[in-house]
């Protein structure tokens, strides 16, 4: 295993055991949350956060959609801040996402929910936060302090805590499974000689496109924002449908395309995707595991987990091959991944 070089490594590093400690502690509020719950089940969702957070909260949507079958909102929260704008939150469960639980127009969007009756959560990696105090349940990421501006083990611990949370609605979530993912992001670890390789040949890269779908959309999103803020590269996301309404004409030989291609529902879509990229001769890459047999047919052109995952529980370990890559690319660069241009650890906007 190559030493880490830098905070972010550091931190990508320490996930499995930030997840292991995460179950470990939230295991029982989480049971608690499950048996209330089960008497008060939502007839809505919203979800609000920013950032890295807000990928996550991407997530969550098609995580508790796919689920529950409880429909899921995003929270715009300019229509609190700015508009002012009245919102009905009878049998609206409202859920906040914040790395460090001071996002000044998530906790805003969530202290309203409050007021107007609205049952509310925190997802915080900070239990003394204001956003941990203005939740009525709060739900800790047990990751330690970030260092890094660039957020790695926050993100995958609030994916964690979505996954419990769809628990407690009565999800068909194994927590046994949930269990096994410290084990799948360490072994996701291993990869890194691999893509610290595969990285000095994109040095050049300015821009490049991302596709996930469904469960790894999110994915997408988070992946796009590492090579940004880490890279300075234009780095756009889509779905492998929306990339073919349009933006597909911006794509040619030699572009860089990442995707996320687990096996299961998305696979039929993202196999049309690839074999249209191949066509005009760009640099696809994608991430995989061993149950994706026609993936790993491409060779080359495949980052493999080495170990097989039902799409459900993907999204986690795949996300660290491609946080590996956007740490050893910053590198590749010359870049300092843990200190971007013009970025703080904190952002409050209203």
């Amino acid at each position: 295993m190559l030493k880490p070089m830098s905070k972010m490594l550091d931190e990508i590093h320490e996930q499995p055991a930030a997840l292991e400690q995460t179950l470990a502690a939230e295991r029982k509020p989480i049971e608690q949350m499950r048996a209330l719950l089960g008497r008060e089940k939502p007839r809505l969702i919203m979800l609000a956060a920013r950032g890295t957070s807000d990928n996550a909260a991407q997530f969550g949507r098609y995580l508790l959609e796919i689920t529950t079958g409880i429909p899921v909102t995003l929270a715009a929260p300019s229509i609190f801040t700015l508009y002012k704008a009245p919102f009905h939150f009878e049998g609206v469960l409202a859920i906040a996402i914040s790395q460090s639980g001071e996002s000044t127009d998530t906790n805003l969007v969530l202290e309203r929910a409050r007021e107007q009756g609205a049952r509310t959560i925190g997802i915080t990696n900070e239990a003394s936060s204001t956003l941990a105090r203005i939740a009525e349940h709060t739900f800790l990421v047990h990751a330690g302090r970030e260092k890094s501006v660039a957020a790695t083990k926050t993100y995958t611990g609030q994916l964690l805590v979505l996954y419990l949370i769809a628990y407690a609605l009565g999800a068909p979530i194994s927590l046994d499974d949930l269990a096994r993912l410290p084990e799948w992001a360490d072994r996701a670890l291993t990869l890194q000689p691999e893509i610290a390789r595969r990285a000095q040949g994109y040095r050049a890269m300015s821009q490049a496109v991302v596709v996930g779908r469904g469960l790894n959309y999110a994915n997408a999103f988070e992946f796009a924002l590492k090579l940004m803020e880490t890279c300075y590269v234009v780095a756009e996301r889509f779905s492998s449908a929306d990339l073919l309404h349009g933006p597909i004409a911006m794509v040619e030989a030699a572009f860089p395309a990442f995707l996320f291609a687990p096996s299961g529902v998305t696979w039929p879509g993202l196999r049309e995707m690839i074999e249209k990229l191949a066509q005009l001769k760009a640099e696809a890459l994608l991430i995989t595991d061993p149950s994706n047999s026609e993936a790993l047919a491409l060779g080359d052109k495949v980052i493999a987990l080495p170990v097989s995952i039902e799409e459900l529980y993907t999204p986690i370990p795949y996300i660290i091959p491609a946080q590996l890559f956007a740490a050893s690319l910053a590198e590749a660069k010359g870049l300092n991944p843990d200190q971007p241009r013009t970025l703080s650890k904190v952002t409050r906007t209203l």
